[in-house]
């Protein structure tokens, strides 16, 4: 913070743009392009009080003029807004209800198993206890995920699962919501109308047309996946609405040249959004990455040119969103934070989002459990069947974790202008550079991030109402015509 007798400058970092721009952020996530004239003013306390940039300036907490401003209590109720994710604990609670799988996908980051072997499925007193162990969080809104391998190969316990917390809660006072993670390929009318009846979200994975799907994700005898996950996909909409059911897209290099294309299956098998996401370096990956990897560089360039489609098809009066630029846009342009783990700091790991084995056994993040499923058990902060909650969530392995990945003190981050709305992920980081810190410098998940933030920060810049109004619809889940209705009043 600088004082001088003119006005208070307060905390803030920068990115430089084109057209001798300057993109200034604060503490709680408000940003402002300035022209580059006007940034040197205002760090060298030269603007003129009257003028709309000083003005500017002020209204979004950049400059004061006392430290006694009330402006200054303001920001801080913004900043705690950013944070309120930090104020619910553990409400995202993932479970791998077995690890068996029928299909054997070559990018598997779950390293899932042969579906015969039954020992990899969770059983009703580690459901039973894994529940019990959810519901001691002092979060009053809780989501369950079901994972796997393939979650349906073990559907009774998903049913018991969803029954007894669905009780347990009601009589705490407590919200739950499901989400089942599947390849749909076993998902039957009975299961589908159940899943309908519980109000269960639905989250599948569709990579592209038949070709590009069938290229990596195959059943386990080498078989085409593609046309039963089509006709789940088309009686799936008998059931569960729309806006029930996500899809995510793996990117691999088969991928690359096909951003239109992969988009256009999306639209014509009815979904309504696309989360587009790189390869995991866990699993099966490892052992294909020669193969069916990238560099950051590429998959950058593949995300901007299927975002832009995207945008188009928009335009073209199809609502479809792709959920990561979804997800950065809320927090860019509102003051809210999101329940993204991925996109936190501290780390969601542990604090807002937890693994639980199907043997019992608890991982700070989903990241965690797939290191453990390689043999790594460095994650691993207990079991539900031996440790209590205490035990569990207030180990020092915990608080180790949560204190190395707060981005103000990080090398890297402290300084960067994306930090509010970018995240930490400490387990990818020790996956892959051997250290929970990591070194930004040398890290794709840091380079991704950071410019596919600033891609749509150039976006943002431009300011085209077409392009603006797509996203509003995005991040308020209102139709693009209704958005132009509300822009023209």
């Amino acid at each position: 913070m600088t004082i001088n007798n003119s006005y208070i400058i307060l905390p803030f970092n920068f990115e430089r743009f084109q057209h001798d721009l300057v993109l200034l952020v604060n503490i709680a996530g408000e940003h402002l392009f300035l022209p580059d004239a006007d940034f040197k003013n205002m760090v060298g306390h030269n603007l003129n009080r009257k003028s709309d940039t000083y003005l500017g300036l002020k209204a979004k907490h950049f400059i004061t003029e006392k430290i006694s401003d009330p402006a200054i209590d303001l920001l801080t109720i913004k900043y705690r807004t950013k944070k309120d994710f930090l104020s619910h604990f553990t409400s995202l609670h993932m479970l791998e209800v077995t690890r068996r799988c029928n299909q054997k996908c070559v990018y598997c980051q779950a390293s899932s198993q042969d579906p015969n072997l039954a020992h990899y499925d969770m059983d009703i007193e580690t459901a039973r206890k894994t529940v019990n162990m959810i519901l001691m969080t002092p979060s009053k809104s809780i989501k369950i995920e079901f994972q796997g391998g393939e979650p349906l190969l073990n559907y009774e316990i998903i049913k018991y699962i969803i029954e007894y917390a669905t009780k347990q809660t009601f009589l705490k006072g407590m919200k739950v919501e499901f989400v089942v993670c599947t390849n749909l390929t076993l998902a039957t009318d009975e299961i589908l109308k159940y899943l309908s009846d519980n109000n269960v979200l639905v989250s599948t994975s569709l990579d592209g047309p038949q070709e590009i799907h069938n290229s990596c994700r195959r059943y386990r005898d080498g078989t085409s996946t593609y046309d039963d996950v089509m006709r789940s996909l088309g009686k799936i909409k008998q059931y569960i609405e729309p806006s029930k059911i996500s899809a995510l897209m793996t990117t691999t290099r088969y991928s690359l040249d096909s951003p239109n294309g992969i988009v256009d299956e999306y639209v014509r098998n009815g979904l309504r959004s696309i989360f587009i996401r790189p390869l995991n370096p866990f699993g099966y990956m490892r052992e294909v990455a020669g193969r069916i990897g990238y560099t950051a560089s590429e998959f950058i360039n593949f995300y901007k040119a299927l975002l832009e489609y995207v945008i188009k098809v928009n335009q073209q009066g199809y609502f479809i969103e792709e959920s990561f630029a979804s997800l950065l846009l809320t927090r860019i342009l509102t003051p809210f934070s999101t329940g993204f783990v991925d996109l936190q700091f501290p780390a969601g790991t542990g604090i807002s989002g937890v693994m639980y084995g199907y043997d019992g056994n608890v991982y700070l993040s989903d990241e965690a459990r797939m290191l453990a499923n390689m043999g790594d058990i460095k994650f691993c902060i207990g079991n539900v069947h031996k440790n209590s909650y205490e035990e569990i969530f207030n180990n020092e392995l915990v608080r180790d974790t949560i204190r190395g990945s707060c981005a103000e003190s990080l090398p890297g981050c402290a300084n960067c202008a994306f930090q509010m709305y970018c995240g930490i992920d400490p387990i990818r980081n020790y996956a892959t550079q051997n250290d929970t810190i990591g070194n930004r410098p040398t890290s794709d998940f840091c380079l991704i991030n950071r410019e596919i933030i600033r891609y749509l920060f150039e976006i943002i810049e431009q300011n085209d109402a077409y392009q603006m109004d797509v996203f509003w619809s995005w991040i308020t889940g209102r139709s693009l015509s209704e958005i132009k209705i509300r822009s023209e009043c």
